[in-house]
């Protein structure tokens, strides 16, 4: 009888190893994330802010997880086209999303059948900078301020041109509220990005458009454009002589700052979400992460999740009033 007792126990015990185990298993797999390669998903093309800010942190991510981390530009349709990869991917942490302020908070109201909820089909990490733009014209327009530009307009209505990155983006509502408000008729002109509006205005196919500085930056060094205005609460260290949209007489919200952002797949286990967060933010408040996104005219935030949740509820219903206002039409 004292052997089986003995048996017995060693079975029970062993079963209760076992099960402990394997409850511990999704904790241990957890805490080793990551132990492969991220694909981090840029929705944009190559060259402005938001890829500048996705290969930045990517490089530091990869050097803190000992992992590679492979940046994926997938631009097209506004960061449909790439968010929608994003969303549709294994909810295991190995595939992050770069995503922008205009993707989650302006998309709800530009597109009847959007394939992404902003607010369910993700889950945050968190913003990492926030990105203002500056309006930009070609030198060959004879203008040296968002003054001179309206009264230009106004002389010549309809032979201006603006380039956006697309039907709703920020460039798009700022410029046409500049429309309504000044009583101009900048014409639109529509590319399928940032760093091709850009190649726009350097080309002289458009007359302004406007940009995050990261994307303009060297340009503006180079002569090649010339600064009117920023969108900014207050001017850029970079560009202390470009007047912010309140000083050229406008309202600061009339072009409302971008943000860089990230997320990943809706479900994504908790601890990862966090881990991803408070490493992103560490990176994005390190001096030498947060000098170089200053000297590229962003500026570094690193927020919680929650926080970024809170930023895009606020902003589908405010753009939703702006679009509409605008009368820019659903597609």
């Amino acid at each position: 009888m004292k052997i089986l007792g003995i048996h017995a126990f060693s079975i029970t015990a062993g079963l209760l190893l076992a099960a402990t185990c394997q409850a511990q298993a999704p904790a241990k797999s957890q805490d080793a994330y990551p132990s492969r390669a991220i694909r981090l998903i840029v929705p944009f093309a190559p060259g402005a802010g938001a890829d500048l800010t996705a290969r930045t942190v990517g490089q530091k991510l990869s050097e803190t997880f000992a992992q590679p981390v492979v940046v994926e530009n997938r631009p097209g349709a506004n960061g449909i086209l790439g968010s929608e990869t994003a969303m549709r991917s294994a909810p295991d942490g190995y595939t992050l999303l770069l995503t922008a302020r205009d993707t989650l908070g302006v998309n709800p109201s530009l597109y009847k059948k959007l394939v992404y909820d902003s607010l369910t089909s993700f889950d945050f990490v968190g913003v990492a900078a926030w990105g203002p733009y500056v309006i930009v014209v070609n030198p060959k327009v004879p203008v040296t301020s968002l003054k001179e530009l309206v009264a230009l307009a106004k002389a010549k209505p309809r032979e201006l041109t603006y380039g956006s990155f697309g039907a709703g983006s920020f460039p798009q509502i700022g410029f046409e509220a500049l429309n309504a408000k000044m009583g101009i008729d900048l014409l639109h002109i529509p590319y399928k990005g940032a760093s091709l509006a850009v190649t726009g205005a350097l080309a002289g196919e458009v007359s302004v458009t406007a940009s995050s500085a990261a994307g303009v930056i060297g340009q503006i060094r180079a002569g090649k454009l010339v600064p009117i205005a920023i969108g900014s609460p207050r001017r850029s260290p970079l560009l202390p002589n470009v007047p912010t949209l309140l000083e050229a007489g406008l309202g600061e919200d009339l072009l409302p700052p971008t943000f860089f952002a990230f997320a990943l797949p809706a479900g994504t286990p908790k601890p990862i979400v966090a881990k991803l967060s408070s490493e992103i933010h560490r990176i994005v408040n390190s001096k030498e992460t947060a000098q170089r996104l200053i000297e590229a005219g962003l500026e570094p935030f690193g927020s919680t999740p929650e926080e970024m949740n809170e930023i895009v509820k606020r902003d589908v219903p405010r753009f939703q009033q702006a679009v509409k206002a605008l009368g820019i039409q659903p597609e």
